[in-house]
């Protein structure tokens, strides 16, 4: 009755079954693993002091950033030089941009400032002459994703992102891969508060690998649904034949 198990088909379709369950079943796990590594590395960085709260410390000593840097409040000390405007930053739901202005520092490298936040239309105020010290908060440098829906015909003296990738096109500066964003701003200006690290938080991205969690299962379960499926049909087609049913 169950002859058909040894078609060629039959091999193709088991063989079939018996890759693509594990398979699924490990996709599913592994993106069970990715969530609860978030989870896990969120309760963490909750139980760990804020970042802001620690004394402030040279910049080198922090480089490069990780989840445990970012965010620490760093040092550092130079001459300001070339300003520029990240255009299409909301901050409390106000569009503006941020203020970067490039820090030369000591060790030769510039080292990008965020100064503040700027209301759309307002003019953004010449950075300080002379050597300053600067404190704020490290962050890592933006991905090229970041700034994808504005990087095309940014004028002049803006910049779509914050990263060293697209500093180094229009300086002649070495740049280093972070920037922070300055504790006090100055008048006009409005402190950016800094993000977490990435993947430190239950953001959208993690409950995006629960939910590919469900759906490997799902088509570990489908498969499994289908091949009884075509199973139960072909002994049904197989039992009629032998019964002398078909015709």
């Amino acid at each position: 009755m169950y002859r058909f198990l040894r078609t060629p088909r039959w091999w193709g379709i088991n063989v079939f079954v018996l890759l693509a369950i594990p398979f699924c079943v490990f996709m599913g796990t592994w993106q069970l693993g990715k969530f609860e590594e978030r989870v896990d590395t969120h309760e963490a960085a909750s139980q760990r002091p804020d970042p802001a709260d620690r004394k402030a410390v040279p910049l080198d000593s922090l480089l490069p950033v990780d989840k445990e840097t970012s965010g620490r409040i760093a040092q550092a000390t130079g001459r300001y030089g070339e300003q520029f405007l990240v255009p299409d930053r909301q901050l409390d739901e106000r569009d503006g941009s941020y203020v970067l202005t490039l820090l030369k520092t000591d060790g030769g490298r510039s080292l990008p400032v965020v100064r503040g936040w700027l209301p759309a239309g307002a003019k953004a105020p010449a950075p300080p002459s002379g050597e300053v010290t600067v404190t704020g908060a490290l962050q890592a440098s933006e991905s090229a994703g970041k700034g994808a829906r504005v990087a095309g015909g940014l004028p002049q003296g803006q910049l779509a992102v914050i990263s060293a990738a697209a500093l180094v096109n229009v300086v002649d500066d070495e740049v280093y891969d972070a920037w922070v964003t300055q504790t006090d701003s100055p008048a006009g200006l409005t402190p950016v508060p800094p993000k977490a690290a990435a993947g430190t938080g239950l953001d959208v991205k993690a409950f995006q690998n629960l939910g590919y969690t469900a759906e490997w299962f799902v088509f570990a379960g489908f498969v499994v649904f289908m091949w009884f499926r075509l199973f139960r049909r072909e002994a049904e087609a197989s039992r009629d034949a032998a019964l002398g049913l078909t015709g």
